[in-house]
Parts: C-alpha cells; sequence; structure tokens
C-alpha cells in the first residue's frame, strides 16, 4: 500500500532519499524516510531538531551514531533515536553502502527532503525551503 502522494527519490548529496511517508498522509503526527547511505559518507555535522524526535533503524550494512557524547555503531535491526533537542549525528565509515529507516514525529521535516529534490531538479518554484528545523551545535563524526 502506497500514500496518497506517492514516494520522492533523489539523489542527495551523499545520500539517496525515498520518502514513504509524510505529515499529509498521517495527520502530522510521522514521517517515514528511507536513506542509502554510500560507503565513507561523512554524514551531517552534530545537529539538534528542537521540535521533534527521529529514529533511525538499520537495514543493511553499518552506521556510526553520535548521540551527545557517545558513539556507536550498528548494523541491521539497530536502533538509535534522538529526542528532540539532542544533539546527533550519523555516518557511514565503513566500506560498504547502508541503508535506513529514518522516522520523525512529528511529521514535517521530510519537507527538506522535497525541498531537497525540487532543488536538483532545478525546479525551485515548486517547493519552498521548509523553516529551519535544525541547528547545527558541532562537528562531523570524522572530525571529532
Amino acid at each position: 500500500m502506497s500514500n496518497k502522494r506517492g514516494v520522492i527519490q533523489t539523489d542527495a548529496p551523499g545520500a539517496n532519499i525515498r520518502i514513504s511517508l509524510r505529515g499529509e498522509d498521517s495527520a502530522g503526527q510521522l514521517a517515514v524516510i528511507e536513506e542509502v547511505v554510500p560507503a565513507g559518507f561523512d554524514g551531517p555535522p552534530l545537529h539538534v531538531h528542537p521540535s521533534f524526535d527521529e529514529g533511525f533503524y538499520g537495514l543493511e550494512g553499518e552506521l556510526a551514531f553520535r548521540m551527545e557524547d557517545e558513539i556507536v555503531s550498528g548494523g541491521p535491526g539497530t536502533f538509535a533515536f534522538a529526542p528532540r533537542g539532542v544533539p546527533h549525528t550519523f555516518a557511514n565509515l565503513s566500506g560498504q553502502e547502508a541503508r535506513a529507516l529514518i522516522v520523525c514525529t512529528p511529521a514535517g521535516f521530510e519537507r527538506y527532503f522535497e525541498w531537497l529534490a525540487a532543488q536538483q531538479a532545478g525546479n525551485t518554484a515548486s517547493v519552498t525551503m521548509p523553516e529551519s528545523e535544525t541547528r547545527v551545535v558541532g562537528p562531523q563524526i570524522g572530525a571529532a
């Protein structure tokens, strides 16, 4: 079963993104995003989301997660949870591609990926950049 609006698939910088569930399809409660993370991807800088919680569920490969000052790695079946306001990031430090599901509650952050897809397609008029829902507070995992 698919949601009403289908999926957005884009080769985002460093990752391939597929939005499986948007806020419009879950009464604003949940977004589900599948991300294919290439080998050696440094990930985003350490950051916080003040308005939503974010969880990462490993499907394939191995990812490193930093939650505050702790760094852990995990493969398929690993779940990392970053409550709103908790500094976190992730990276693929392995030599193989990895794949994870990202869940955000409440929904809304999936709009960033829609905007990114529109930017890459040169269609800036179709989607507006969402308000910043991310605040950078430190370096990427490899730079820590």
